[in-house]
């Protein structure tokens, strides 16, 4: 038997649950959970602000060890250690998929989400979108990297080349992204809710060459923003701080509407872009990437079991870095 917490309903409780463990189909790995990241996306899953089948098991930063392999999974072996991601399956053959932009497919597959995710002992994944996991991240370390720091490293190459970047929301993203801007020679400006002071010393401390009040203008004009804070009044808020040409990366699943702003924000070819998902070739990228640079993700651990208190102590703020769960 396997455990899991599972949602039933949103805005209640996560449910300890005892399910027969899963047989892996064609092309499938059966995957022995080692630890779970715990990501925003999670707390809009469970608050209901993103509708999906129920019940799920949430989580989609997971790490663990192949158990069992399907048919034609052969991609991997018994024993190897593998990352999930939130990008659970592709139909392979849509004009997005065949565009190198299998992000946007429409018939897909999500981990915790439309399909059983990772806050649990054992998951099911298709091993085309797993991904090796560099040896000199443990396991614990590594789980942010699976949404926190893929979705992070695809916003940064949308925000293109710039030297100058503001980073709003520092949360788990943010943490992991600053770092890898930093080591490539980027100043980054961290803005993060009133008065969180803490927050903002976690940034300092990672390089950040500033670090204030979302409301607070940046010490110099930035080249983009990336805005991680599911809050859509910070788009104008940054807009207004882009110099002509630059761009306001959205880099969260879901956002609070954006308030109407002067066409003047917006003139001199400034644009916003949302982010979508991922790809398996931004995995492969970062991955590599962040055992370059490397990325050290600040982490606090939780057993399974604690998956709401975690969650709770994640939506107050009171993570420094990436909540993580652990079987």
């Amino acid at each position: 038997m396997m455990r899991a917490m599972q949602l039933d309903c949103p805005g209640e409780p996560l449910r300890l649950v005892e399910r027969p463990i899963p047989v892996p189909g064609p092309g499938e790995l059966l995957v022995e959970v080692s630890a779970c990241g715990i990501c925003r996306t999670d707390l809009h899953i469970v608050e209901g602000d993103l509708h999906g089948p129920l019940p799920i098991v949430p989580g989609h930063e997971v790490v663990g060890r192949v158990a069992a392999a399907g048919e034609g999974a052969d991609a991997f072996s018994i024993g190897d250690r593998v990352g999930i991601p939130w990008l659970g399956r592709t139909c392979g053959r849509c004009p997005y998929c065949r565009s190198g932009r299998e992000n946007l497919c429409d018939d897909s597959l999500f981990t915790g989400y439309t399909r059983d995710g990772g806050f649990a002992t054992h998951c099911v994944a298709d091993a085309r979108f797993c991904f090796p996991i560099p040896g000199r991240f443990r396991d614990v370390e590594a789980a942010p990297l699976l949404c926190a720091g893929l979705i992070g490293y695809r916003s940064l190459k949308l925000a293109g080349e710039g030297k100058v970047l503001g980073v709003y929301g520092f949360g788990a993203a943010a943490h992991i992204l600053a770092q890898v801007a930093v080591w490539q020679g980027r100043r980054v400006h961290a803005f993060t809710r009133a008065g969180d002071e803490k927050a903002q010393a976690f940034a300092l401390n990672l390089g950040c060459a500033s670090a204030a009040d979302s409301g607070a203008p940046p010490p110099e004009p930035l080249d983009a923003a990336i805005i991680f804070a599911p809050v859509g009044a910070l788009v104008p808020e940054a807009l207004r701080h882009v110099r002509k040409g630059g761009r306001v990366v959205c880099g969260g699943i879901h956002m609070s509407d954006i308030p109407s702003f002067p066409y003047a924000d917006l003139w001199g070819e400034r644009s916003v872009i949302s982010v979508a998902n991922l790809t398996r070739a931004d995995g492969e990228e970062f991955l590599a990437l962040a055992a370059q640079v490397p990325v050290r993700t600040q982490t606090r651990a939780f057993a399974l079991e604690k998956a709401d208190e975690a969650i709770a102590t994640l939506r107050s703020g009171g993570i420094e870095g990436a909540a993580v769960l652990v079987p």
